[in-house]
Formats: C-alpha cells, sequence, structure tokens
C-alpha cells in the first residue's frame, strides 16, 4: 500500500522527472530512487566502519607479531 505525501522539488529536478517517468509512474521511480540511495547510504556506513575497524585492528596485529618475533629471537 502506499502512502500519499507532498514533497517539493527544484525545477531542474522536476524537468528530469518528466524525461525520465511519464506521468503515472512518477512515485514509482522515486520510491526505487530513494530505495537505492538509502541502501547506497547504508553500503558506505557499513565499508566505513569495516575500515575503521581494519585500522584499530592492523595496530593490534602488528604488536602481536612484533612480541611474537622477540620471543622467536630468544629462541
Amino acid at each position: 500500500m502506499s502512502e500519499r505525501i507532498n514533497i517539493t522539488l527544484p525545477p531542474k529536478t522536476v524537468r528530469l522527472l518528466e524525461r525520465a517517468a511519464p506521468k503515472g509512474t512518477r512515485s514509482r521511480l522515486i520510491a526505487e530512487a530513494v530505495e537505492h540511495y538509502l541502501r547506497s547510504l547504508g553500503r558506505k556506513n557499513i565499508r566505513a566502519r569495516l575500515k575503521e575497524g581494519a585500522i584499530k585492528q592492523a595496530g593490534r596485529d602488528r604488536t602481536l607479531a612484533e612480541e611474537w618475533l622477540l620471543i622467536d629471537k630468544r629462541e
């Protein structure tokens, strides 16, 4: 089921929308575009969090490797 909302778009965006989707299909196009955009934001957020975690873990991993090298040299 759909819900009606009122939005305001810049004239340039309206012209692009009119060219891309004939009347009667605009709601579907806008819904798909919004869903695509939000999924994209989610992926970017996940990538950023993974990168941040990897950077944090890299420091820990390096410290562990250095400690193991010291132990290995003692033997």
